[in-house]
Formats: structure tokens, sequence, C-alpha cells
């Protein structure tokens, strides 16, 4: 490829809904990651057994529905729909750098760069399941693929989306084919550090098992290549765009993903703990698409109030810095080192962890709203420009 990329013309209107999308996409992680901080043991109970998932038929009260449907229409959904954007911005800053003709990859691996050391303090000082490092390393790869052909590139998707179905088809029937043993409780230790522990405990405890930690982004790295490159091929195919061919390709979106995404989310789910896997790294992902064409076609036809469009943009337009918030709030509210609420409200059921959620999603949605009435970019946005934003020299 040339050094210098020709310009890319766009002549549509853009939507809001990227914006409305990777707004629901930060609140919606947090669906999921309200769960662990609120149970015992927290970031490790993930790997030892303590976030048990609600079976709602053998137990079909109220708050055992409640906290399936929430879970269910949560899990790894939301967390896909974020790396499908993660994509598009990607292919927004390719087509930005092809209009002003400079060479790509150019400064785009500083920011990666970037982007890694910040997942890395955010993974030490708050949240262990930190997804931007995983993002930062996947990001160098679909960069340089950007620079390729439509054929590597098109190779190098269903290559990584078939090696990844093969690696969670593997180890779903390895599930099935152990003997049930003894069901795993949360490690009494963890429990204690993470209920009364003081924070430099609880760092030391993330980097001494730093690499258990990181599995998951290496164990889906075919995952997040996949859905990387799906999001540059749907943004180029105008999919988000306020013309008769992107309201074409939501409306397949929403037909295609939810249609077949629910029944196979819902089979994963009533499977068991065995279809976990399958679940949450295979049939979620076909959920997240009929999220997005739901989404657009909600904004298509108005459905969403203005308001709730303006708080899900304004997530949007700071999702970097409401990510971070997020979980620095449900750190600072759920373990000892704050108002330690996970060990307190024994026996109150799901409710409070959904309440949790609710509000600080509402405090990231006045907040974020708040900042941009002053602030053309949300406060880790503005540091992440003003350190890789290229100084430009006054006139002589």
């Amino acid at each position: 490829m040339a050094d210098t990329l020709a310009p890319v013309v766009r002549t549509t209107t853009r939507l809001p809904l990227l914006d409305v999308l990777r707004g629901a996409a930060i609140l919606g992680t947090l669906m999921t990651n309200v769960w662990i901080f609120a149970s015992p043991g927290s970031e490790w109970s993930v790997l030892q057994g303590g976030m048990k998932v609600p079976d709602a038929l053998a137990d079909p009260s109220a708050a055992t529905i409640a906290e399936t449907v929430f879970r269910f229409l949560a899990d790894g959904k939301f967390l896909a729909l974020l790396t499908v954007l993660f994509g598009v911005g990607l292919a927004i800053q390719f087509d930005s750098a092809a209009r002003r003709g400079e060479p790509w990859p150019g400064r785009y691996p500083k920011r990666a760069a970037f982007l890694f050391v910040e997942g890395t303090v955010h993974f030490v000082l708050v949240f262990a399941w930190d997804v931007l490092m995983g993002y930062a390393v996947t990001a160098l790869l679909v960069a340089w693929l950007l620079a390729r052909s439509e054929k590597v590139r098109r190779v190098a998707m269903w290559t990584a989306g078939g090696l990844h179905l093969a690696l969670i088809g593997l180890l779903t029937l390895d599930a099935m084919a152990r003997p049930d043993g003894t069901p795993k409780t949360p490690d009494p230790a963890a429990v204690d550090l993470y209920a009364h522990g003081s924070w430099p405990a609880q760092v030391a405890f993330r980097l001494e098992h730093f690499l258990i930690l990181r599995i998951e982004p290496v164990f889906s790295f075919g995952l997040l290549v996949f859905l990387f490159l799906l999001g540059v091929r749907l943004h180029r195919a105008g999919a988000f765009t306020a013309t008769a061919d992107g309201r074409r390709i939501r409306n397949r979106l929403a037909a295609w993903g939810l249609g077949l995404g629910l029944p196979l989310n819902a089979a994963a789910t009533l499977g068991g703990g065995d279809f976990f896997l399958l679940g949450r790294y295979g049939a979620a992902p076909l959920l997240a698409l009929g999220y997005i064409g739901l989404v657009g076609i909600a904004l298509d036809r108005l459905w969403i109030p203005a308001a709730a469009t303006r708080a899900l943009g304004s997530v949007g337009r700071t999702a970097l810095s409401c990510y971070v918030a997020q979980n620095l709030l449900c750190m600072l509210l759920c373990y000892g080192i704050g108002l330690g609420l996970a060990d307190r409200p024994a026996g109150s059921g799901p409710w409070w962890v959904m309440g949790l959620w609710a509000g600080v999603s509402l405090v990231l949605a006045a907040g974020s709203w708040l900042w941009l009435r002053r602030f053309d970019r949300g406060p880790l946005e503005a540091l992440q420009h003003a350190v890789l934003s290229p100084r430009r020299r006054s006139p002589a």
C-alpha cells in the first residue's frame, strides 16, 4: 500500500447512533460487572465459583426471575457490542487519516500503547477484569490489517472467528464430559480481602495473580479480532448512517441477531454451567448484533425519549472515562475500603445489586452530561488527546 492514503469522501450525515450505542455498551457492561463487585471474593470469585447464576426453573420467585433476566440480557452481549464499536472507531480513525492524506498506521501505535498503559493502571488500581489492555493489543493487529486488501481482512476475520468457535466448542465438550464434582466455593481469604482488606493488599493480590486474571483477553483473542473486523465491515457498509442502506442493514441485524441470538442464548442458559463458555463467547455476540439493529430502529423511528438519547449519547461521548469511573464507584461502594455494601445486605436478594447498577448509571449519565456542557471531551479522553496530539509549532 502507498505511504499516503487516498482521501475518503463521505456524503452522509452522521446519526447519534454510535454515541448512543457506546453509552448503552458502557452501562451494559456494568450490568455484568456489578455482580462481580457484589459477590463474595469479588474479582477472584469469577474463577472460584462465587458467582452462581440463579436457576429460575428450580426457584421461580420474582427475585430469581428478575436476576435471571437481568443477567441474561447483559452477560457477554454488551462486551461484544463494545468490541464491535471499538472496531468501528478504528475504521473511523483510518478514514480520518486518509482524508488528511497521512500514512497509516502513522501515530496509531502510540495511541494503542497509551491505551494499554491506561488499561494496566486500571487493572492494577481498580478492577482486575479490565478490557482496555486486550483492546490495545488487538487494535495493533487490526490497524495493520486495515492497510491490507479486503481479501486479507476477510480471510483474517473468518479464520479468527472459526478458530475461536473451535476452541470454545472443544472446551464445552470437555466440560460436558467431566463428572460433576464438589461445587466450588469462594476462597475465604479472597472474601476477607475484599470485605475487610486494605487497598494496597488488593493491589498486591492483583499483581500476584496477574496471569490468571488476564486469561480472558488471551482466551478470547480470536473473538476480539473477529468483532473488531466485523465493526470495520459494518462501518464501511454504512450500517450507522442515516441512509436507506443503513436502515436496511439495521433491520437485518435486528431480525437475524434477535431471531437467532435470543433462542441460542436461552438454550445456553438453560443448559447450565457446562454451556457457559458457549453462551458468553459464542451466542452472546450474535445477540449483540441484534441490539445494534434494535437500537438503530428505535432511533430511526423516534421510539427512544429525547432525554434517554441525550443521556446515553453523553455516556458514549465520554465512554473511556465512564468505563473507568463506573468500576471505581463500584469499588468504593462495595469493597471494605469504602462502604462495604457487598458485606452488608446479606439476605436482601438481588434487588440491591440491580439498584446499585441503576444508581451508578444515573450518576454517570448526569455527570457526563454536565461535564460535556463545559468541556468537549471526557477527562480521560482529554488526557489522551493532550498526550497524543502532535504539537503544532507557531508560525515564525
